[in-house]
């Protein structure tokens, strides 16, 4: 039986759910073919605030945690009643995923399909699944994907957890209590956290001398500062060489460190979910960790458009629905739109939460010279909201030109998951310095950091002018008496 669509979506990923919801305000007739979606970062979002309540308060009865403080340096106890907790994360799971259900879309005309398909070798393109032959007019990849294992001796003869099934252990009523979580991605760092202030024990292993190399290097370093002092130990600059279990007890190798623990997970990097797609019938072109996308996010064939985990990148499902939006509107009409990642933010579920849009300081100086660039920092003991709600521990940090044209941000403390929006839509607005500045922040309110590290600009600028002023001054003098 072979159907035609306006378009046909290669699901798997809460980006395909949300880009056939789009495609059906556009009245398009769309396919959505899908095996099982991941919803991991859901979960991830639900344990986090779990584990923020049992740190700032210690015993959620509400939640069944029961949680003691104890020196890092010792065994910690632990009383948890996971099952009540896990209970709770599934219910925000469940009601959230709600939103982009099967049922939700089959009403707004979604025709859904659950199957593993491919691409088919024929003159006119079409997917097949089910015994059902689907030809698009466009398609949209949007498989998401899958943790990438990496190659370290034993660890395939001894289990392992990934980003994909930790929740399924966690579950259990005894959680592991010694962690050690290897590599150094966003969900890696969240987790951590998680599991500290939920009374286990964890060891987090990176290869990079800092966190994460896409942020600020002193945002980085207070992230990791509180995520020690949460009782989070890091090991920077190390490799995991070796896996053993002995004794039914599991061991790791990490650099001259032989450390044994009750579970491991890797946590290095993602995959993306193509090798069934059969891609060389279509003609669609892929590297092993990513698909080959142009600016308006068509393949190699330009029937076939991507967005989401299969064209890289970290797992942010903000960066995915905004491909989702231009990749629709490009297979729909005409492709013009093209993808631009300046003004789109980004954050990690922390405590307190890290946030980043545009470019970095270094991205910056590169790309405009040093002498362009003023650099705003204010950190958050300086504002009343922080000191009434006792989260003082946070830095603002805005990278602008001279001319007030705001390049990028970064924020690290409390509520900067909104507060980068607000520096997001002016930077997409071309709204200059110097209106931040100007900004009536309701008081006492987080909103105060962003005017307060605005109203530098001015000041740096004046200092920077002054600075030139005198140097040309000196330079004149020079002139006028060398002459003598």
């Amino acid at each position: 039986m072979t159907i035609d669509y306006d378009i046909v979506i290669v699901g798997g990923s809460l980006a395909g759910r949300y880009a056939a919801l789009a495609a059906t305000q556009y009245r398009a007739k769309v396919a959505l073919v899908e095996t099982r979606v991941n919803t991991g970062l859901i979960y991830r979002q639900a344990m986090g605030e779990i584990g923020n309540l049992a740190q700032h308060f210690g015993d959620l009865v509400g939640f069944g945690v029961h949680t003691t403080q104890a020196d890092t340096a010792q065994k910690c106890p632990i009383s948890v009643e996971w099952q009540q907790a896990m209970l709770y994360a599934q219910g925000v799971a469940s009601t959230i995923q709600e939103q982009t259900s099967p049922a939700v879309l089959a009403a707004q005309g979604v025709d859904v399909i659950v199957g593993r398909g491919e691409f088919q070798s024929s003159r006119r393109l079409a997917f097949a699944v089910n015994q059902r032959l689907l030809r698009g007019r466009t398609y949209l990849l949007a498989s998401g994907s899958r943790p990438a294992i990496p190659k370290i001796e034993g660890l395939q003869a001894t289990d392992y957890l990934t980003l994909s099934n930790i929740w399924q252990t966690l579950q259990k009523s005894t959680p592991p209590q010694d962690w050690v979580i290897i590599g150094g991605v966003p969900q890696s760092i969240e987790i951590a956290q998680t599991l500290v202030r939920l009374g286990c024990r964890v060891i987090l292993i990176i290869k990079y001398p800092y966190l994460l190399p896409h942020i600020e290097p002193e945002i980085s370093q207070l992230l990791q500062a509180q995520l020690e002092a949460d009782g989070v130990r890091i090991l920077t600059e190390t490799v995991v060489t070796q896996v053993r279990r002995i004794d039914g007890k599991k061991w790791i190798q990490a650099g001259d460190k032989a450390i044994e623990v009750d579970e491991i997970l890797v946590a290095t990097g993602q995959q993306p979910n193509l090798e069934t797609l059969n891609l060389a019938a279509a003609k669609v072109k892929s590297y092993p960790n990513r698909l080959l996308v142009n600016e308006k996010l068509q393949t190699t064939n330009h029937r076939i458009y991507a967005c989401g985990d299969v064209i890289g990148g970290y797992e942010f499902p903000e960066l995915a629905n905004y491909e989702a939006r231009i990749a629709i509107k490009n297979a729909l009409f005409l492709p013009r739109l093209k993808v631009n990642y300046q003004h789109i933010p980004w954050g990690i579920f922390s405590e307190p939460n890290m946030a980043q849009v545009g470019l970095t300081q270094l991205q910056a100086q590169r790309q405009f010279g040093r002498k362009d660039i003023l650099v705003l920092k204010h950190y958050y003991k300086s504002i009343a909201a922080a000191q009434l709600a006792n989260k003082t521990t946070g830095i603002c940090k805005l990278i602008v030109r001279r001319n007030g044209e705001i390049l990028g941000a970064a924020i690290l403390g409390a509520e900067s998951r909104e507060l980068i929006n607000l520096i997001a839509l002016a930077m997409s607005q071309k709204i200059n310095i110097k209106n931040l500045g100007n900004l009536s922040a309701i008081y006492p309110s987080f909103s105060e950091i962003i005017a307060q590290t605005a109203q530098l600009w001015s000041e740096q600028k004046l200092n920077s002018n002054l600075a030139l002023q005198d140097w040309l001054e000196g330079f004149f003098y020079f002139r006028r008496n060398w002459n003598l």
